[in-house]
């Protein structure tokens, strides 16, 4: 299996809210990196805990409109079309790195001044 078939089964699972399935694709002492926000959240176990409140992280109306992976040596980047009640349109980026076929770092990359305005 290629490293975007396992982020893609990530993906997957988020569709079905299925976060139990989600975090078994990460090492235990992964991070997750997402601008704007005050704190990294570090370990699989507080990743999973903070999934539960993935509504609050999201603008409201948020849905993905389109998908894809760019593979790289170790490492994937999800390219993300999105929507919102307050954006008609845009994109983000997140950055997967890989241990083995593990996740140890899942940073996203998005337009901060615009994020937080559709908040």
């Amino acid at each position: 299996m290629s490293l975007a078939d396992i982020v893609q089964r990530g993906w997957d699972a988020v569709g079905v809210g299925d976060f139990d399935t989600l975090v078994t694709d990460y090492v235990d002492n992964m991070t997750f990196i997402m601008p704007g926000q005050n704190d990294v959240v570090e370990g699989k176990a507080a990743f999973r805990e903070a999934l539960d409140g993935i509504g609050q992280m999201l603008p409201q109306g948020f849905s993905i409109t389109g998908l894809r992976h760019i593979e790289g040596d170790g490492e994937v980047v999800s390219i993300v079309e999105w929507q919102s009640d307050r954006v008609a349109a845009s994109q983000l980026a997140i950055l997967f790195k890989f241990t083995g076929d593990k996740i140890h770092e899942e940073r996203w990359f998005v337009d901060t001044e615009q994020w937080k305005s559709a908040l």
